[in-house]
């Protein structure tokens, strides 16, 4: 039985950190564009509830993709550099 749809998306945002979001936890797909150079990490809350670590491989190219099987938990983006970027984060459905 397939679960409901989560992920989270953002579009043309700069550099920074995104507002936290929670994710129900399996296997999702990442996809990155952004312009210039930079990088790009989604980071998990840890465990003490303030400190935020690499969930996925930081992006450091102006596109990419990737899928990452994740936790339930808080989530953000942080962004080093990068303008203009939009991100899609989405259960792979059937997990």
């Amino acid at each position: 039985m397939a679960r409901a749809k989560d992920g989270k998306s953002f579009a043309n945002i700069g550099t920074g950190s995104t507002a936290q979001f929670y994710l129900n936890g399996g296997l999702y797909g990442i996809d990155y564009v952004g312009t210039g150079t930079g990088t790009a990490t989604l980071q998990k809350l840890g465990g003490d509830g303030e400190t935020w670590v690499t969930a996925a491989t930081a992006f450091s190219a102006t596109t990419g993709y990737e899928t990452a099987y994740l936790s339930a938990g808080w989530y953000r983006v942080t962004i080093a550099t990068f303008t203009a970027n939009y991100i899609n984060i989405a259960r792979i459905q059937g997990e």
